[in-house]
């Protein structure tokens, strides 16, 4: 794991201090994390992660990452888009923020996510985190989360829950309210 400095924050997102990031999720403190939904229109892509990642051989958000000390939230958007799917060029829309807090291989994540949807023209390019990207229309996304639920990680129903709930089975029971 890259030992990354990143602003350790509270819950209005203020400025606590910097720490490494294994210091954050080893203790649970608060940080900053970008995530980026990637649309084609109504459409939706998301990517399957690499063995070693927190929802591995699961389908997440495209870009997501720790945004660095002193980095702003969209200098981090652009770092993690061009670092994840190979791109700077893209519009983004600020969707809204949300805790996510889990503990996942050995760590007590702390996160609080920054959701934006982005575009782009650029083909993408996979950076090591992802092994494929597929694509959705809204039905077939719909579709699949009631048919296949294990085939998505828990930080893509967290937005789900959070941020597009319409897209969630009427079986959904939410996990972190």
């Amino acid at each position: 794991m890259d030992d990354e400095l990143i602003d350790i924050i509270d819950n209005r997102g203020n400025f606590v201090k910097i720490a490494k990031k294994s210091e954050a999720h080893k203790h649970g403190w608060l940080h900053k994390t970008v995530i980026g939904g990637l649309k084609y229109g109504d459409d939706w892509a998301l990517v399957r992660q690499a063995p070693d990642r927190q929802d591995a051989g699961q389908l997440v958000s495209p870009v997501g990452g720790h945004v660095k000390a002193g980095e702003t939230v969209i200098e981090g958007l652009l770092r993690e888009s061009d670092e994840e799917i190979g791109t700077r060029e893209f519009k983004y829309k600020h969707v809204g923020t949300a805790v996510f807090r889990r503990n996942i291989i050995g760590r007590d994540e702390n996160h609080m996510f920054i959701l934006y949807e982005i575009t782009t023209p650029d083909k993408i390019i996979l950076g090591n985190e992802a092994i494929a990207i597929e694509r959705f229309t809204p039905k077939e996304l719909k579709d699949e989360l009631a048919k296949k639920p294990e085939r998505f990680g828990d930080a893509f129903y967290f937005i789900l829950e959070k941020f597009y709930h319409d897209y969630l089975p009427k079986t959904w029971v939410n996990k972190w309210d």
